[in-house]
């Protein structure tokens, strides 16, 4: 059966996956979304014996109908490869009471190659199936982990241009390091001085920009996006949730059917998003814990049911998730509203005009499913120390703010229910935090030497993607002022 999407702030035009995953952002501003959401009905006796790659395909056919079987097999098998270091693609680690789902073993060993590596190849076989004869430009803005992930994946992809715009002191110095040495191109990365939020506002205002889109399409470009705004990233972070489930039934971690709680560290929510996705499908989740660092936008959110960016933005030692304004929650209160697109719209235009809005006590009550917390700075470098002292597992500063909400979570209500973390980036993308976190001794060391040290006191090999950074040539030095962002674009595409 043809699954369809909608707008979430325009209900009255309907279009295919390809159409969605090639638009990445709606005209109206708003973000796809499926019509229904597709049961996952297969038997988890049969799920539990399946490779990742088969698993993707059972779970990925529900969503992307109009894709053949043959195309997205193919697309499924050009992402999963040799590209990621471990056979699992998404090892289970067990490690003082919970399960680490590590998410880090792609090419940019952060979890946004999980859904990165098969962008391009569901894009571009998205612009045959529509005829399309422009080449794609992805617009993208990053907090540090999409924009490396996203360029990796384009690098020379016929047919695209890929444009990251990042700000300049808002990410780690391994981060920046693997953008601006990014080979490529086609590839271009520009450091804004601003925030996070700023560079995603700049995009979202250049999706919307008809006048641009005009002048693009007369040079032969057209807009599309590698933000967890395009329903081609989120499609594929839902299959890891599975995945995880799976493999802890086939492990004998959990009986057949038995509830798990999910725990994610998050700032655009799309990655808890997807896990809420595979719960409502019918995988046996119970909670969503969603956790916040100091920018806990979303904690207040869940305690009050008022979304309010009219706070500081804070610099943290989880740079990824310095965000204030959470993209994909609007995928979220539009299925709250009951898929009302005009109540769902009214309140994002609140956003716009008043940088916040309130849900309805009714949507509130469909928000049960959740629980937020958040995480302080010392608190971060403390869970980090503690599980590296009890068990000698070393995690980032993304996956201990999680792993310190996860123990809130436990204290406070008593529920012992398996758990699975999602462990969404290496240690080694920020060896600086991580190892003053284990012992502030590590600070007068150089970055490299930190990493040479990590993989001693871990008894972990340095990434590949660390090592090819160590000597590699700075291709990328722009920089810009967020209003000077679409003239950046043109002069970078010769319009």
């Amino acid at each position: 059966m043809q699954l369809f999407y909608k707008s979430t702030r325009n209900d009255s035009e309907r279009v295919t996956a390809s159409q969605a995953i090639l638009q990445g952002l709606a005209p109206d501003g708003g973000l796809y979304m499926p019509e229904t959401i597709p049961a996952l009905d297969i038997d988890m006796d049969v799920l539990a014996k399946m490779d990742y790659q088969e698993m993707a395909y059972e779970v990925m056919k529900l969503f992307l109908t109009d894709f053949t079987e043959e195309e997205l097999k193919e697309c499924i098998g050009s992402a999963y490869d040799s590209k990621f270091d471990t056979e699992e693609i998404a090892p289970l680690v067990d490690a003082d009471h919970a399960y680490y789902l590590e998410l880090f073993h792609g090419a940019t060993i952060a979890f946004k190659d999980m859904a990165l590596s098969i962008l391009p190849y569901l894009m571009t076989t998205a612009a045959k199936k529509n005829h399309v004869k422009n080449d794609i430009v992805i617009l993208t803005a990053t907090s540090g982990d999409t924009g490396k992930a996203a360029m990796a994946g384009f690098a020379d992809v016929p047919g695209t241009k890929i444009i990251v715009f990042y700000p300049k002191n808002g990410v780690s110095p391994i981060q920046e390091r693997q953008m601006v040495t990014q080979r490529g191109e086609n590839t271009f990365v520009v450091g804004i001085h601003g925030n996070f939020d700023q560079a995603q506002t700049g995009v979202k205002q250049m999706f919307g920009d008809e006048a641009l889109a005009a002048r693009l399409d007369a040079a032969g470009y057209q807009f599309s996006s590698a933000n967890s705004i395009n329903i081609g990233r989120l499609v594929p972070q839902i299959v890891y949730y599975v995945y995880a489930y799976a493999k802890l039934y086939e492990n004998g971690a959990i009986s057949k059917g038995e509830k798990i709680n999910v725990v994610v560290p998050t700032g655009n929510f799309g990655n808890i998003l997807a896990a809420y996705i595979a719960k409502n499908m019918g995988l046996p989740v119970d909670k969503l814990i969603c956790a916040s660092n100091e920018n806990k936008v979303l904690f207040d959110f869940f305690r009050t049911g008022v979304y309010d960016k009219n706070r500081e933005f804070v610099l943290t030692s989880s740079p990824s998730m310095d965000i204030l304004i959470s993209s994909n929650l609007e995928r979220l209160i539009y299925r709250i509203a009951g898929n009302d697109a005009k109540k769902n719209a009214r309140l994002m235009e609140q956003l716009v005009q008043e940088g916040k809005y309130e849900v309805t006590d009714d949507m509130r009550a469909r928000l049960t499913d959740f629980y937020g917390n958040y995480a302080t700075e010392e608190e971060t470098a403390e869970t980090i120390r503690d599980l590296y002292d009890k068990t000698g597992y070393v995690i980032d500063t993304h996956t201990a703010v999680a792993s310190c909400v996860y123990q809130n979570y436990v204290k406070e209500t008593g529920d012992q229910t398996k758990s699975v973390i999602a462990s969404t980036a290496s240690p080694f993308k920020f060896t600086r935090s991580v190892m003053n976190a284990i012992d502030t001794k590590y600070d007068a060391m150089t970055d490299f030497e930190l990493v040479d040290e990590l993989s001693r006191i871990a008894n972990v090999a340095v990434p590949q993607a660390i090592e090819d950074i160590r000597s590699a040539q700075v291709r990328h030095e722009t920089e810009c002022e967020v209003e000077e962002m679409p003239q950046v674009v043109e002069k970078f595409l010769g319009i």
